[in-house]
C-alpha cells in the first residue's frame, strides 16, 4: 500500500480514512490513479479531488460522486470520471450478497469485510489484472456473497470459491471466531485479507491458467488438478501431517490439492508485493547483513518493476526484521512461513504469469 498524505494540510493518511484527522477534509479514493485524495465540494453537488492527477480529465475539472456504499460507511471510493450508469465503485460492483444488516453487529462485520476486500482490489488495480463482473460473464464472472449462518444454526456457511463466486462467511469478521478456527485447524495465519487473497487465487486460476496458456506449465509445478477435489480434501483432514511438507508447500493446507496449493501461493505473492510496497513507501531499508540480502529504498515498484529475485531478496530480510520486532513486543511472528526453494519456484511461476498478463494487457489483449 502506498503512503498517502492530505493534499490540503500534509497530514499522513491511511487507505481506509474518510476524513483528515488534522484539517477535517473529506477524503476519497480515486481508482484511476490509485490515490487517496482530499476533496472539495463541486458546484453540482459532487466532489472535486485536490489530487492534481485526478482533479481533471483533458484539462477540465470533473466532479465525482461517492459509491453508494459510502452512506453506511463501508466504502470511501469515488466513481470513475464520466460514469453515470452505476452507483457502485469498482470494488463494490462485485458484491452480490451483503450481510443481513438487521442482525446485530453485521454492519460492523460488513465494514471489516469491505476493508479487506478494498485492499484486495487495490492490489488487482496495481497489478493491472483482468477482472470481469457477473454481468459481463454470467457463468464465470467474479461476485462476492457475504453469508450468515442461518438463525437456527442448521448449517455452517463455509468460505470458498465456485465458478467465480467467492463466498465469505460473515462470522469470519469476528476476531474471536477466526482465532478459534485458526487454533483448531493448526494454522499459522488466518485473516480476512488472507481469505480474500486466497479465494481470488482460485478465480485467477480459472481466468489465467485454465482459460489461458499456462495449464500444462502449472500442472508441472503444482501437480495435476484433475485429481478428485472432494476426495483430496477428505483425505487431507484425516491423514497424518506429511513429513518435510515445507520443502514444497507454503502452508500445510496447500498440500491438500493442486488448486489449494496454487491459491495459497497466489495469496502469499499478494502478501509479499503489497507489504513491500508499504515498506518502500515509508522508506524502510534493511541491511544486507540480514539474511545475506537487502531491502533498499531504491528497489523500485514490486507491482510492476521489480524482478522476482529482487522481490525475494527484499522480502526475506524485511520479514526477519519485522518478526524480531514482533517478538520484542511479545507478539507472534509477522510472517511465520518458510520460503524454501520449492515454494520460491511456485511463487516465481505466479510472478511470471502476472508479468506476462501485464504485458498482454498493455498491448490490448482480452482475457
Amino acid at each position: 500500500m502506498k503512503k498517502f498524505s492530505c493534499q490540503s494540510c500534509g497530514q499522513l493518511l491511511f487507505f481506509e480514512n474518510t476524513a483528515c484527522e488534522r484539517c477535517g477534509a473529506t477524503l476519497g479514493f480515486v481508482q484511476e490513479t490509485a490515490r487517496l485524495s482530499a476533496l472539495q465540494p463541486g458546484p453540482n453537488g459532487g466532489w472535486l479531488p485536490l489530487d492534481r492527477q485526478a482533479a481533471a480529465v483533458d484539462g477540465q475539472p470533473i466532479e465525482r460522486h461517492f459509491c453508494i456504499n459510502h452512506a453506511p460507511n463501508v466504502c470511501n471510493w469515488l466513481l470513475p470520471a464520466n460514469v453515470s450508469d452505476t452507483v457502485f465503485c469498482f470494488a463494490c460492483q462485485f458484491n452480490r450478497i451483503i450481510p443481513n444488516l438487521d442482525r446485530p453487529g453485521n454492519l460492523e462485520r460488513w465494514h471489516r469485510l469491505e476493508v479487506a476486500k478494498h485492499r484486495l482490489f487495490y492490489t488487482i488495480l496495481r497489478l493491472n489484472l483482468p477482472v470481469h463482473t457477473r454481468k459481463e460473464r454470467p457463468e464465470t464472472g467474479l461476485a462476492f456473497d457475504f453469508l450468515d449462518d442461518p438463525p437456527d444454526n442448521s448449517t455452517s456457511i463455509m468460505t470458498g470459491h465456485a465458478n467465480g463466486v467467492i463466498t465469505i462467511a460473515t462470522k469470519e469478521a469476528d476476531d474471536a471466531y477466526r482465532e478459534g478456527m485458526r487454533v483448531e485447524l493448526g494454522e499459522y495465519y488466518r485473516t480476512l485479507l488472507g481469505h480474500f487473497r486466497h479465494e481470488i487465487g482460485h478465480y485467477y486460476w480459472g481466468l489465467l491458467i485454465r482459460d489461458g496458456d499456462w495449464l500444462e506449465e502449472c500442472r508441472a509445478i503444482f501437480g495435476d488438478d484433475r485429481q478428485d477435489y472432494q476426495a483430496a480434501l477428505a483425505a487431507y483432514y484425516h491423514r497424518v501431517e506429511p513429513d518435510n511438507w515445507r520443502k514444497s508447500f507454503v502452508s500445510l493446507y496447500a498440500t491438500s490439492h493442486p488448486w489449494e496449493d496454487f491459491a495459497e501461493t497466489w495469496a502469499h505473492y499478494f502478501h509479499i508485493v503489497s507489504t513491500l510496497e508499504t515498506a518502500l513507501s515509508y522508506d524502510v531499508s534493511v541491511s544486507a547483513d540480514i539474511g545475506g540480502a537487502a531491502l533498499s529504498v531504491h528497489a523500485g515498484d514490486p507491482y510492476t518493476q521489480m524482478s522476482f529475485d529482487e522481490i525475494i531478496n527484499a522480502w526475506v530480510p524485511l520479514t526477519s526484521v519485522v518478526n524480531a520486532l514482533n517478538r520484542s513486543m511479545g507478539l507472534p511472528d509477522f510472517y511465520p512461513f518458510v520460503l524454501t526453494q520449492g515454494v520460491r519456484a511456485k511463487l516465481a511461476f505466479i510472478h511470471t504469469v502476472i508479468r506476462a498478463t501485464q504485458e498482454k494487457q498493455a498491448h490490448g489483449a482480452v482475457y
